[in-house]
């Protein structure tokens, strides 16, 4: 179906696949290929018919495994989805995406699809990241892959990997931006509403979206108003004279609510704060720490090592493009 000649851009799907993880690199390729002549896009899948995805839409597939030659796949993505483990347990599918993935220019993974690449062995010795609800369970299943909770998505030599659902928009606009530059890249996210590079990672969800919310209105109020005074007085003592309870009651409500101590919510939320002046500003590391309540760098340092296992500088130096910061 493919040749060599032919820049092809391959999903691979199966039953209960989640939709946006197909639909939305599919359309910044099918918007790429408008105007590089020689590109085509494939969606396979292991039987032929369409594929439902989890929330009930069918998709109809280009090919079969049987019917595209692995060596005709220039970059070989892999969504993920509800199915993926059980997709990941199909060896006719397993052993496909190792043959064509040997061949193939690139290699990556939408969401949890990263599961369905470790499963062929092409993730070991490598850093990879998922949705960050799935990254423990990544971690834990192979333990040959170096998990990175953060990042919106991660390239890892010719392996690219990326964060849970939207952010396969995310990477396949990166993948434009490599193959075309990135005039290309800004014109594709200004036609679909998107930021070329999204600031921020993965992180700045995590905890908020994590966390229960609390069904008593003081404690919804709290959790919105330490999110945009960081830089206040965020003690058990000043939280829960904010929210008019006893300092005794307003830990015990908070933990039961939110399902984490006052304390451990408020210095991940100001890491995650941190994380994003860190990759989007040229802030010095003093001036991060103070912005977001820290008090003082060394705070701020045991605080970010704690939680992310790396220095802020580190941090910066590792994640960040073209930022310089500023001399203290």
């Amino acid at each position: 179906m493919t040749n060599r000649r032919t820049r092809s851009v391959v999903f691979v799907t199966f039953p209960q696949f989640q939709a946006l993880d197909l639909a939305g690199p599919h359309e910044v390729f099918a918007q790429a290929a408008r105007d590089i002549p020689g590109t085509s896009i494939e969606v396979v899948a292991a039987e032929p018919g369409p594929v439902t995805s989890s929330s009930g839409l069918g998709v109809a597939t280009t090919a079969t495994l049987g019917q595209l030659d692995p060596a005709s796949v220039d970059t070989l993505i892999a969504v993920g989805g509800a199915g993926v483990h059980r997709a990941a347990e199909d060896e006719r599918l397993v052993d496909w995406v190792s043959r064509a993935a040997r061949r193939a220019r690139r290699v990556a993974s939408v969401c949890s699809g990263a599961f369905l690449l470790a499963r062929a062995g092409l993730l070991n010795g490598r850093r990879a990241v998922t949705h960050w609800s799935a990254c423990d369970l990544l971690a834990g299943a192979h333990p040959a892959v170096t998990v990175d909770p953060v990042p919106i998505f991660v390239r890892d030599g010719n392996v690219w990997t990326s964060a849970g659902v939207t952010a396969g928009i995310d990477l396949a606009l990166a993948m434009v931006e490599d193959d075309h530059g990135p005039e290309l890249s800004r014109r594709i996210a200004r036609q679909l509403v998107m930021f070329v590079q999204r600031p921020g990672d993965q992180a700045q969800f995590s905890t908020q979206l994590a966390a229960q919310r609390p069904a008593r209105s003081p404690l919804r109020e709290v959790l919105e108003w330490i999110a945009d005074h960081l830089d206040h007085d965020l003690s058990v003592a000043a939280l829960a004279a904010r929210a008019g309870m006893s300092e005794r009651n307003f830990a015990r409500v908070f933990r039961d609510s939110v399902g984490r101590t006052p304390a451990a919510y408020v210095e991940t939320t100001r890491v995650e704060a941190a994380l994003r002046l860190l990759e989007t500003t040229d802030m010095t590391v003093d001036a991060v720490a103070r912005s977001c309540g820290f008090g003082t760098v060394e705070t701020f340092h045991r605080s970010f090592k704690r939680t992310l296992h790396v220095t802020p500088g580190a941090y910066r130096q590792r994640f960040t493009r073209g930022i310089q910061p500023t001399p203290a």
